[in-house]
């Protein structure tokens, strides 16, 4: 038998879970254990992966708006207003983007280590990516679907407690 709040093995016998101090009922099998246990680990590399290639992203941007765009006041094709304010609007978006890029990479890591703190950065990320299609709404959506659903925050934090193995 198991534990319904954490997935620990318990006793015939038990009334109470040893690991968590939850009142036992109905016993699941380990092929009825919570949908955060069973999606974690992809949910840790999808953020790694898309937070990697939007880290790459967002330094080329930076690299072309202080590169190439520093030379757009000598292309007379480019409307003066437009080159007053192209390279500071890139650049902020570029560093907007970078930093997004490193908290998704950390909340990756996060995940993977299971720290009690990444559930909620990866759901702020999460949130925040649903704007960018569209594989950022996929993720999002991914990750809304794992860490919001029922009893998904007892889950978390009977994960966290857990020892990871690699």
């Amino acid at each position: 038998m198991f534990c319904n709040a954490c997935g620990s093995e318990l006793d015939a016998e038990q009334k109470f879970c040893s690991k968590c101090g939850k009142t036992v009922g109905v016993a699941v099998t380990p092929s009825q254990r919570s949908k955060v246990r069973k999606h974690i680990h992809i949910l840790a590399i999808l953020w790694l992966v898309y937070s990697t290639f939007n880290l790459l992203r967002s330094i080329i941007l930076l690299a072309v708006t202080h590169t190439i765009l520093a030379q757009t006041t000598h292309w007379p094709y480019i409307p003066a207003g437009l080159q007053a304010i192209l390279q500071p609007v890139l650049s902020a978006l570029a560093i907007v983007s970078l930093i997004k890029s490193v908290a998704g990479i950390a909340a990756g890591i996060g995940l993977l280590q299971r720290s009690p703190w990444a559930r909620m950065l990866t759901l702020v990320l999460g949130f925040i990516s649903l704007i960018n299609l569209p594989f950022g709404t996929a993720l999002g959506i991914y990750t809304i679907w794992v860490l919001l659903s029922q009893n998904s925050s007892e889950e978390y934090q009977a994960l966290t407690h857990e020892t990871v193995t690699a």
